[in-house]
């Protein structure tokens, strides 16, 4: 699972991703939390970079309420969900990130750990969506496809975010129909030194601390094994 991450700079945005222009108004996120707003690179011209609201809201959903449930997709299925099946052929995006958390638990003490990218920035696999409200009101929204864990992460949670690599960009947001099967070796853990873990303060155990307190290592810094 993904349930909160980082982009604490773009310094490197236009170049890592070949966007057509840098995009404004970034602030730099300590502890991205589902419903929030995120920047996320889809597979529409020209490339660039966007806020959407982190949890997938179809575009058959009643309401809003459907994207707590959607924040991540697992990828070994989503070909076969109908919450993600559209979105997987069709609208592929890369979610702009430079690490994520995990909380590794120790009796009843869930510990924080910070996944910091050990490569700069980093382009997360996700799906987007375009729903409308009864008031014709738009909402662009997405999910993060997740996979099992790599030797590093295993030890805190049994699922992580697929890394898209650099030279797999083209491919992953790719603006026409692909079926599945084209896209699925892509859909993998990352390589044990994509990421570099630390444990770090409970500062970030609540959504509404966004601050760089949440990334800083913690004093003690027990083995994960």
């Amino acid at each position: 699972m993904c349930g909160r991450f980082t982009l604490t700079t773009m310094d490197d945005i236009v170049d890592e991703f070949d966007l057509a222009e840098m995009p404004s108004g970034f602030e730099s996120r300590y502890n991205i939390a589902p419903t929030q707003d995120a920047w996320v690179i889809t597979n529409r011209k020209p490339r660039q970079a966007r806020l959407f609201r982190w949890g997938l809201v179809p575009h058959w959903a009643k309401d809003l309420s459907i994207g707590h449930r959607m924040i991540n997709a697992r990828g070994e299925t989503l070909a076969d969900k109908s919450a993600f099946r559209d979105a997987y052929a069709r609208h592929r995006c890369l979610v702009v990130a430079d690490g994520f958390y995990e909380w590794k638990r120790r009796g009843k003490a869930r510990t924080p750990y910070y996944c910091h990218s050990s490569r700069g920035l980093i382009g997360l696999a996700g799906l987007w969506a375009s729903w409308r409200d009864d008031a014709g009101n738009r909402v662009l929204s997405f999910t993060i496809v997740t996979s099992p864990p790599n030797e590093l992460i295993a030890p805190l949670h049994d699922r992580m975010p697929v890394v898209i690599g650099h030279a797999d960009y083209e491919r992953w947001l790719h603006d026409e129909p692909l079926p599945p099967e084209a896209l699925d070796d892509l859909i993998h853990p990352a390589a044990d030194d994509v990421f570099e873990v630390f444990e770090v303060s409970p500062v970030v155990n609540s959504p509404h601390n966004d601050e760089p307190a949440c990334i800083e290592p913690s004093e003690l810094q027990p083995s994960l094994f």
